[in-house]
């Protein structure tokens, strides 16, 4: 039987084992029931909006942020792939 297309495309996750507490583990269930979330999904939340208070940022936020700028050569959209990798490949080259 074929497989159904789906609407979102499959995301390579990694999984992660914790243990909490008893308290810390009844309130990540009630944030979940309030919220309408995962377990997963609050933590993850949780976790980044740590590394925001941490001033950690993720390397796509800050690509997306730098992207804002709105300081993109002509034809990006007929060519993004090349001025995307041109764009990584000189970030990377300025961090080594």
């Amino acid at each position: 039987m074929p497989k159904r297309p789906t609407d979102s495309p499959a995301r390579v996750r990694e999984p992660v084992q914790v243990y909490l507490e008893a308290d810390d583990s009844a309130l990540l269930a009630r944030i979940a029931a309030v919220s309408g979330l995962s377990k997963a999904e609050v933590m993850r939340r949780g976790m980044r909006a740590f590394a925001r208070e941490q001033n950690v940022e993720s390397p796509m936020l800050r690509f997306i942020a730098e992207g804002a700028g709105g300081d993109w050569p002509a034809g990006v959209a007929a060519d993004h792939d090349a001025v995307l990798a041109d764009a990584y490949l000189g970030h990377r080259r300025k961090h080594r």
